[in-house]
Formats: C-alpha cells, structure tokens, sequence
C-alpha cells in the first residue's frame, strides 16, 4: 500500500472515530427538559439563585451574575471556545484555567441550558456540540416557543437563548450536580 493511502485512509479512521466519539459524547451529555420537569427544574435553579444572591455581599448583582453565569449564545460561545477540549469541568474544586493573554482567569462551564425551541434555530445549533466536545452537559429547554423567556426570567432579564453555569463551588453548582445525576 502507498503511503498516500495509508495516510487517506487514517485519516478517515481518525474522522470516523471522532465523530463517533462526539456522537456519543452528545448523546450521553444532553437532557431535555419540559412541562413539569421544567417547572421543578427552574424552580430548583431559582431558589438556589436566591440563596446564593443572599450570600453575595456587597458585590452589585450584575458583577455577580457575571462570574456565575455565561449568558447569552455570545458569552456561552466565547466561554466553550476557551475552554479546552476533552476538559472535565463537572467539577467544583478545579481551579480556574490561566492563560498569559487573558486578564482574569478562565472559569469553565459546569453545563449549559439552551432554549431548544428558539427562532431561527441557527443560533443556538453550534452550542450541544460545542459543548460535548468539551465534555459540558447540556440541558434543553423546550416550552412551546418560551424557552427564552423562562430562561431570562431565571437570570432577570428579558430573554436567555443560552445560559452557561461556570464551575465556581456555589449553591448553584450543587443544584446543577444533583440535576445532573437524576435520571432524567
């Protein structure tokens, strides 16, 4: 055999067993949540955001939804796009990602809830794959065309597409891990 057609051909090994890899990865990492499921899972994440804004101190809330959440399809992108691949970030004691270029540390996503049901769907079509190839779960929302809106109730703001939970040791974290680990 030549030694183009060794190479063409691991090349498409390399390929296959990649997507296979992503494929699986996705499939394994991705819940779905609606009707009742989502009322208690956004109840859930509600209050346990309360409690932790409770033990905030004297930071403004919107530093402090800043370092606790990546919001927006923008900021959960830039954030996936960081972060490296294969990276476990489930877990709350890592320590933050540093980098020479960056001003403050990376904090990495402990997962993220997409609004499945947005329009047009493009915009949110890259984050699930993004994100399993970082090993981040994703939850979708879908409430009949609100997905947004009840993601944006959950943070105070207008509408949410994407929200990325960053791995920081909270309330919140331990919230997501008990979801996580539910069968869903």
């Amino acid at each position: 055999m030549s030694k183009k057609k060794k190479s063409q051909t691991s090349i498409k090994e390399l390929k296959a067993a990649q997507e296979t890899k992503v494929s699986t990865l996705s499939s394994t990492s991705s819940k779905s949540y609606e009707g009742d499921r989502l009322d208690d899972l956004l109840l859930k994440l509600g209050e346990s955001i309360e409690t932790a804004k409770a033990s905030k101190g004297e930071l403004p809330e919107k530093i402090w939804i800043k370092q606790q959440f990546a919001v927006g399809v923008n900021d959960v992108t830039r954030v996936l796009e960081r972060m490296p691949q294969g990276n476990s970030s489930g877990l709350p004691n890592e320590e933050p990602i540093n980098s020479a270029m960056r001003r403050a540390p990376l904090v990495p996503l402990q997962a993220v809830l997409v609004a499945a049901d947005c329009n047009p769907k493009w915009l949110t079509k890259h984050v699930p794959s993004m994100a399993s190839s970082r090993q981040v779960p994703v939850i979708s929302v879908k409430d009949n065309k609100r997905g947004s809106l009840r993601l944006g109730d959950l943070l105070k703001v207008k509408t949410a597409m994407a929200i990325g939970i960053k791995t920081r040791g909270t309330l919140i974290n331990k919230t997501i891990e008990e979801i996580l680990s539910t069968d869903g």
